[in-house]
């Protein structure tokens, strides 16, 4: 039963883990409300509702290249290696509190986001768009990144 359960939601379970251990390495040095913020700056509880929903999307995405056997290793590559740039930002940007290069570094990740959404839409349109809401939370990200990075010099 738990077995059957894994292999249809390992996909959106492995990047919802990775975040929420992510989320609990970070969590001693979060710093977001003592910042001063950009305009459109959400609150904090928002982060981890958005983050949550973004990694299902992503997992449902990539796991319908792969139920679809549409998983080459150029998308396999482009997918984790997102997800690793993905996870090391708020280690940068809260942790190690690197605000300039932890922009630099999102600028890389939004980078890869599109090549992924370029690489996943000529497999399969759907895992392409549900990646759509990911890219654009992440250029929000980007903004927000630059505007704490100048605000808080």
């Amino acid at each position: 039963m738990m077995g059957k359960f894994f292999s249809k939601f390992k996909y959106i379970l492995f990047p919802l883990i990775l975040g929420a251990l992510v989320g609990f390495i970070i969590s001693s040095s979060m710093d977001y409300s003592d910042l001063s913020k950009p305009f459109l700056s959400p609150p904090g509880f928002i982060f981890p509702i958005v983050w949550s929903i973004l990694y299902i999307l992503m997992g449902i995405s990539y796991g319908l290249l792969v139920k679809k056997d549409l998983n080459t290793s150029e998308v396999q590559n482009i997918y984790y290696l997102q997800l690793l740039v993905n996870l090391i930002w708020p280690i940068l940007f809260f942790t190690f509190n690197l605000r300039l290069f932890s922009f630099l570094w999102i600028l890389l990740l939004d980078v890869l986001i599109i090549i992924m959404i370029i690489q996943f839409y000529k497999k399969n349109k759907i895992s392409a768009i549900l990646q759509l809401p990911y890219l654009f939370w992440s250029l929000f990200a980007s903004y927000l990144n630059l505007g704490i990075y100048i605000l808080n010099k």
